[in-house]
């Protein structure tokens, strides 16, 4: 991260730096235009001194006497620091004060001689190798008959104006650096002026910022940072009373949220948690925190496809999306989701608000609502067919056959006693469900065994056409406080079947003993045993795991339902341990 800086190391520098670049321009451009100006001036200079030496050469031009006019330029160069030099219009040397001209080179490719070979005066700047220095030189040519007919070219060396220059530089420097020394201490007080009532402005925002909303800032005397400290002071008071509000706001929310039984999930436009109810934690994972998901991802915290397709669909179409999903975290679990789009208070969508409902059980009782229906229908409408053909066949002419007469009133009359059978069941299944749910059954102590050998008196009938014993394990004095009528009832019920789904010649033990305060009933039999995945459903009213053999035996399905409501209404359980082709031990728990 990048190192935050003081405000007076901002001003500071940056005011230092603009009064630098603004003297380093003025010396730049002060020193070029010296130069410029100095330039110019020698340019002037040796046109001058070559305009003073036209006469003179002019006379040995015609006719052409270059020993004299070489002589002349040596006499010149004695006395004065110019170089002369006597060109003739192609660029050979007749003369010069430095140097013997039948050595020196033609200098035709020179640019000033160029230009005034031309007819105009020339100038340029270069380094001469010939005396090995920085010249300037000009050229100015000697016209007759406005035809060229030599040049003279005066030059001299560039270090005399270097030095002057640099001691101009120098002199530039020092008041420069006076100035900027003078300049960096008014930047540094006007600096300090300008951030210290700003760091004492930052002190009281730093106090608000702990929640210190009661500080006040001190008006410094600049008008607007005046203004600025009274601006913030406002924004304390107004924050501190917002705050107020806010708060009180949000735990009046959490206490909704967290009262509810539904669980609530806010998401954002990216599908990220922003708030959760615990209602909804424990119906995803009870072993969780609601700080767990708080910005995490829908998708990565509850790992359900239907879940997050819900919650796209909402976010991408702004559409109100219903329906059940089964889960599989704490059991099977089908939760009823509704997901619909989370608009601010400026109605612009913001994500997505999810209510989960638990209706794992309101399912299941709908199932077996539906099981229940379907199945009163088939019991009801099977002898109810069966007796209404009977009853049309006597009404066609079977009436004048005496033997068929009484057989179709028999098969009549067994599916009028069955259709009884259910019917009596079912308003006695109501009555002991109202009854239990009402806790009006009525309880007295009782000897238990003298019950359980009231229901096998009352089943020993059916037991000895199979030839099958009855054991019974019980204790002599023991008694218990219960409704004797119903337990017998539901004892009767096992023990019927227990002995329906016996085998010949087998044997059936019935217990019952104490543990723990409670009475223990059991009722084992070694018959044909009953498959696991039916063992979850056996108690359901006309659930029946062979069908087809059940209805020949004359049950209603209504039994185990019996058993179940009647325990239930003495607050106890009833359960089942059983292993197919080793016997079903159904144990009751008072």
């Amino acid at each position: 991260m990048r190192k935050k800086i003081k405000l007076i190391w901002q001003l500071y520098p940056s005011y230092l730096l603009i009064i630098l670049i603004s003297m380093t321009a003025i010396g730049w451009y002060s020193i070029n235009s010296l130069k410029t100006f100095y330039l110019d001036q020698t340019v002037i200079y040796l046109k001058d001194q070559g305009h003073l030496l036209e006469h003179e050469i002019f006379q040995y031009l015609t006719p052409l006497n270059s020993k004299y006019i070489d002589t002349i330029c040596k006499s010149i160069g004695r006395d004065s620091s110019i170089r002369v030099s006597i060109l003739l219009p192609n660029g050979d040397v007749i003369g010069d004060s430095e140097k013997n001209p039948s050595i020196m080179d033609n200098h035709s490719d020179r640019p000033e001689i160029i230009k005034a070979s031309g007819g105009n005066s020339g100038s340029s700047i270069r380094y001469s190798r010939t005396i090995k220095k920085n010249m300037m030189y000009v050229a100015i040519p000697l016209k007759k008959n406005n035809k060229t007919i030599a040049i003279i070219r005066t030059s001299i060396p560039l270090t005399f104006i270097d030095n002057k220059l640099k001691s101009i530089e120098f002199q530039i420097f020092v008041g420069g650096l006076i100035i900027a020394l003078l300049a960096s201490g008014i930047s540094l007080y006007i600096s300090r002026r300008i951030s210290r009532p700003i760091e004492e402005m930052k002190i009281g925002a730093e106090q608000f910022a702990k929640g210190n909303l009661s500080f006040k800032l001190h008006a410094p005397n600049t008008k607007e940072l005046a203004s600025l400290c009274e601006a913030m002071n406002q924004m304390a008071v107004h924050l501190k009373n917002r705050i107020k509000t806010v708060l009180h706001q949000q735990n009046e929310i959490e206490s909704i949220l967290s009262s509810m039984i539904e669980g609530v999930i806010a998401v954002d436009k990216e599908a990220r948690i922003l708030n959760i109810n615990n209602s909804a934690v424990n119906m995803i994972n009870k072993a969780s925190k609601s700080d767990d998901y708080i910005g995490k991802s829908i998708q990565e915290k509850i790992r359900n496809i239907a879940v997050y397709e819900f919650v796209k669909e909402t976010l991408e179409n702004k559409k109100i999306m219903h329906g059940d999903v089964e889960f599989n975290i704490n059991g099977k679990q089908i939760i009823n989701i509704c997901s619909t789009p989370l608009s601010d208070s400026m109605k612009i969508p913001i994500g997505a608000l999810i209510v989960l409902n638990d209706v794992t059980q309101l399912r299941h009782l709908e199932n077996i609502r539906k099981d229940f229906v379907a199945n009163v229908s088939h019991e009801i409408r099977t002898p109810l067919t069966t007796i209404n053909g009977f009853v049309e066949t006597l009404l066609s002419g079977a009436m004048k056959n005496p033997d068929e007469n009484e057989r179709f009133l028999k098969i009549i009359d067994k599916h009028v006693k069955r259709l009884t059978a259910i019917i009596e069941d079912l308003l006695q299944l109501a009555k002991i469900e109202q009854n239990g749910a009402n806790k009006k059954i009525s309880r007295e102590s009782g000897d238990i065994r003298d019950m359980i050998i009231s229901t096998v008196q009352v089943c020993e009938l059916k037991a000895n056409d199979k030839n099958i014993t009855i054991n019974v394990l019980c204790d002599e004095n023991l008694s218990y406080n219960l409704n004797i009528p119903l337990i017998e009832q539901a004892v009767v019920n096992l023990l019927d079947n227990a002995i329906k789904y016996s085998e010949k010649n087998s044997k059936i033990d019935i217990q019952a003993k104490l543990e723990a305060n409670n009475l223990m009933i059991s009722i084992k039999d070694y018959g044909t045993g009953i498959p696991k995945e039916h063992l979850s459903r056996l108690f359901e009213r006309f659930y029946r795991v062979d069908k087809a053999r059940s209805r020949k035996m004359g049950g209603t399905g209504l039994g185990l339902a019996i058993v179940k409501h009647i325990v239930q209404a003495h607050e106890g359980s009833v359960n089942v341990e059983s292993f197919p082709g080793k016997g079903s031990n159904f144990i009751i728990k008072i």
